[in-house]
């Protein structure tokens, strides 16, 4: 008697909670209202109360819509009622609650672990969700590096490292070549002016060449001790290559999750504007100056879809000789750009070419030349996409169009410049098959008796390079010129005003050095471990430029759009990396002086080798894994799982596009209830809403 007594209240609350709300006319269908109310089920546990009809996981009742006073209610019902259950299932339940309760303490005590939490929070609420998924994809690059440099630590530096210390036990296998290609000798002979040292430690001679941080120091070390086993040859190259599997499983999660994201926010251009306008405002900013930046943030990406839609219909109602020649001009202003991008390529050429010319000057003037690639490389990065967007104010694209073509410029300027910078290096080690200099050892011993070093160098050097002038930016640039817009009160300062920060240039730039440690990560194993003390320092220096010296773009990107776009372009860093280490591994010949594939006609050559060391059974067994009798079968199998996966997939678009459509049924049903109950507000002589706002106003005047 007691229990439905206090069901029948709860349920009474909950109706009146959910129906105080309505209208005469709706009120007199206590049917209908009661149906909307919220259901529960109430003989169910506290943590498997649901829904009935509810096909979804079970929620929560604190994630359920209903006030507290029914939440207490229903939880009181449910601890004095005591189910009649067996022993599995009571052990059961405790187990999964005991589960539950450790995901939930496992994930806050992640939350107060995780990198830079508060930071991001501080950063987000000033300036909003925009520059704060700058900073995240900066921690996440930090992330990254540290795990692969732990990956590279564990298989290639700690073991390198113990086999020197007992070198008795191990077996080290020399060069079987010309005695002319086994020549290296990088010591420094004598005594040396004590600045060499600051210079060995900018170009990566000297001390640092013959050391851990580069290739031509480890060993062809195979250790046999006791049953144990190591070969640091195989373990060099394969640590190379599930260090690149393992960056592309983190940027593949990644980008899983924003494209998650970006399906579940996406849709038309008829629901754009009122989700901009009802879910478009970021509740994290804090502070007048961020709420006002928001509402710029806002009222621009409405002007942009505005103006946007003005091009499109401009566009349509373009005649023929006008639509030629806006062609025509797209055109010309294309092979401009194309133009400039070409010739800093060719820069990039000639530079590369006369400073490995210049190798072995000494002294500032040296240390220049060594720099001279990666200041051009430089130059051109800043140079040539200014002078793009210059050009992209005549092209007349559509506002998104002009931000997508300049990020597309840039994308393949820095990709590419590092492309040509390791086509040329390339073509000095391996001559082209065609000079005399390479027919003895298969590459250019003379300039180059240890080539993996020499790359490594280079990637080490545009490492660095791209660090000393972020910071010499920030001092020298970024601060000046705060301190010169806030105590100068000229109309140059006015026009000049303070430093914006742009997302998309700054997130190119991160992927332009993720890109050089990629690259030279085979040549270079300590670059992972540079590149998390620059990106580490990085953060904190742009944290201070960002809340000292700049405001945040009044023209902002569309953030689920940007995430996608800048792990396309990490993507696209990551396959430029893999197409560089594939061509060193099976085309190059390794030098025959240093580094651990000495004795080999080619860096992979160690994997067949090492296979046909394996017993009989393995071989079968791997022979078999490659055979068609393997293959096949799995292609099916793998065939039947994307059909199946592409079949889901397409049930649940459906499915979508099935609830948008009632959602905008239910928005029209909602605007013919607010018709009828205006039309019966007039019928009844009861003042409308419009009314009564113009009663008040006019009772303020």
């Amino acid at each position: 008697m007691e229990f439905s007594e206090l069901q029948r209240q709860s349920s009474t609350i909950a109706h009146g909670y959910h129906g105080a709300q309505q209208s005469v006319r709706l009120r007199s269908k206590s049917v209908v209202s009661n149906q909307n109310g919220p259901q529960f089920n109430w003989g169910s546990p506290p943590s498997e109360g649901g829904e009935e009809g509810d096909s979804g996981p079970p929620k929560d009742l604190r994630e359920r819509p209903m006030p507290m006073r029914l939440k207490r209610a229903i939880r009181e019902v449910q601890q004095m009622r005591v189910p009649v259950v067996t022993s599995w299932q009571s052990w059961k339940r405790s187990k999964a609650k005991s589960l539950s309760r450790f995901r939930a303490d496992a994930g806050g005590a992640m939350s107060y672990i995780a990198l830079w939490r508060k930071a991001l929070h501080k950063i987000g609420g000033h300036f909003g969700g925009g520059v704060q998924s700058y900073f995240m994809f900066l921690r996440f690059l930090v992330v990254l590096n540290f795990l692969s440099f732990l990956l590279i630590a564990g298989f290639i530096f700690i073991p390198s490292i113990v086999f020197r210390s007992t070198s008795n036990s191990n077996m080290t296998v020399d060069s079987t070549g010309p005695e002319a290609c086994r020549v290296y000798d990088p010591n420094l002979q004598g005594l040396v002016v004590f600045y060499q040292y600051f210079l060995d430690l900018l170009s990566g001679t000297g001390f640092m060449e013959y050391s851990y941080m580069f290739y031509g120091y480890y060993n062809n070390t195979v250790a046999e001790s006791s049953g144990f086993h190591y070969n640091l040859p195989l373990a060099y190259l394969l640590t190379s290559v599930f260090y690149f599997a393992f960056c592309l499983i983190c940027i593949i999660a990644r980008m899983g999750s924003a494209l998650r994201i970006a399906v579940a926010t996406g849709s038309g251009a008829a629901g754009s504007y009122s989700k901009m306008v009802f879910t478009g405002w970021d509740y994290g900013c804090q502070g007048y100056r961020a709420t006002k930046l928001k509402q710029k943030s806002i009222h621009y990406q409405l002007q942009v879809d505005l103006e946007e839609e003005r091009l499109q219909k401009k566009a349509l109602s373009l005649t023929l000789g006008q639509t030629v020649g806006l062609c025509s001009l797209r055109i010309f202003l294309m092979l401009v750009s194309l133009a400039l991008i070409g010739g800093a390529f060719f820069g990039i050429f000639q530079a590369t070419v006369f400073s490995q010319a210049k190798v072995g000057a000494e002294g500032i003037l040296g240390l220049f030349w060594v720099y001279l690639p990666s200041i051009v490389i430089t130059t051109g990065n800043f140079v040539v996409p200014f002078m793009c967007d210059q050009i992209a104010l005549f092209e007349r694209y559509s506002p998104s169009t002009t931000i997508i073509m300049a990020l597309f410029r840039s994308v393949f300027l820095r990709m590419i410049s590092l492309g040509v910078l390791l086509f040329t290096l390339w073509s000095q080690i391996t001559c082209f098959k065609n000079s005399k200099d390479c027919q003895l050892c298969q590459y250019n011993n003379k300039e180059y008796p240890c080539w993996e070093t020499r790359v490594g160098q280079e990637m080490y050097k545009l490492a660095l390079f791209d660090f000393l002038i972020t910071i010499a930016m920030l001092i020298l640039v970024e601060f000046p010129r705060r301190l010169f817009v806030d105590h100068c009160s000229c109309a140059l300062t006015r026009w000049v005003g303070r430093q914006e920060f742009l997302v998309p240039p700054n997130v190119l730039g991160l992927v332009y050095g993720q890109t050089v440690v990629w690259t030279g990560a085979l040549f270079c194993p300590l670059l992972p471990l540079i590149n998390t003390l620059k990106f580490f320092i990085l953060f904190y220096c742009k944290k201070v430029t960002l809340f000292s010296n700049c405001r945040p773009a009044v023209k902002t990107f569309r953030s689920t759009t940007s995430t996608i776009f800048f792990l396309v372009v990490l993507l696209f860093g990551w396959g430029l990396a893999l197409v560089a280490m594939i061509y060193s591994l099976a085309q190059i010949h390794p030098s025959m002086s240093c580094g651990p594939f000495r004795s080999l006609t080619m860096m992979w050559s160690i994997v067949p080798n090492t296979f046909y060391t394996l017993s009989l059974t393995t071989q079968d067994f791997i022979f078999y894994m490659g055979s068609q009798a393997f293959s096949i079968p799995l292609f099916i199998f793998s065939c039947v799982v994307l059909c199946y996966v592409a079949a889901l997939a397409a049930v649940y678009g459906k499915s979508v596009d099935l609830l948008k459509a009632q959602l905008k049924l239910e928005g029209r049903d909602k605007q013919f209830l607010v018709k009828q109950i205006e039309e019966l507000s007039i019928e009844m002589g009861v003042p409308t809403r419009a009314q009564a706002d113009t009663f008040d106003t006019g009772a303020a005047n």
